[in-house]
């Protein structure tokens, strides 16, 4: 029988190896591929720091988020990680916090872009007290954090966002398809939770949905809950 024991995977471009384990679920959600492979956190922040080191462009989630909030926006981060998107938004002049659940991607984002304010919290539980600041004009949601979530708690973090964001505000999410959570179900959750969706793409550089349909890009704006 399967033991679930750990392979690994070598990238040849960023030189980094990622390491997978069997998980007990087809489609786990981040915190529980941690729990069963603790090394997946700093894989991670390895192989974004490979990117950036490597000169790869790290900014198309930024340059879409920008296009749409006036200069010096307050700014959330979902899902920061190792806070890539967080750094570049803040570089184009943006008032920028990221969060993450991950204690390890939020260390490594506190060691890379030390003049940046990160913190541990659980999108589905956020609240701006956590954020210490008056409602944002924009969320960036990237990196697949979406279906990373639990499944129960996936409205909840759509809605949690929603209660952060004043009204006319921001939301940019992507995500990958074949992980447990369909596109049509994401757009129903953030339906009810109060977001309008504005636009769809398949990609940060906002090309159509027929380009690749096995991801999506979506701009949101805040109205009132359904």
């Amino acid at each position: 029988p399967d033991d679930g024991s750990r392979r690994a995977t070598h990238d040849e471009e960023t030189g980094v190896t990622e390491p997978t384990r069997e998980s007990r679920r087809e489609n786990p959600s981040w915190a529980e591929w941690v729990s069963e492979d603790p090394t997946r956190s700093q894989w991670y922040v390895d192989r974004i720091r490979a990117m950036a080191a490597r000169g790869d462009d790290l900014g198309g989630e930024a340059r879409l988020v920008n296009a749409l909030v006036t200069p010096g926006s307050r700014i959330l981060d979902a899902g920061c990680g190792p806070g890539r998107v967080a750094a570049a938004l803040s570089a184009l002049g943006h008032d920028v916090v990221g969060v993450d659940l991950d204690p390890v991607l939020i260390a490594a984002a506190r060691e890379d872009h030390p003049s940046l304010r990160f913190e541990v919290v659980d999108l589905a539980r956020l609240s701006l007290d956590d954020l210490d600041v008056t409602p944002l004009d924009a969320i960036v949601c990237a990196g697949n954090v979406m279906p990373f979530m639990p499944d129960d708690a996936r409205r909840d973090g759509l809605a949690a966002m929603r209660q952060c964001v004043r009204d006319g505000g921001r939301l940019a999410v992507g995500f990958g398809a074949g992980r447990g959570y369909t596109f049509e179900q994401f757009f129903d959750d953030a339906d009810a939770a109060g977001w309008r969706l504005d636009a769809r793409f398949s990609t940060w550089e906002m090309r159509s949905p027929a380009h690749d349909d096995g991801f999506v890009v979506a701009v949101f704006t805040a109205v009132a809950p359904r």
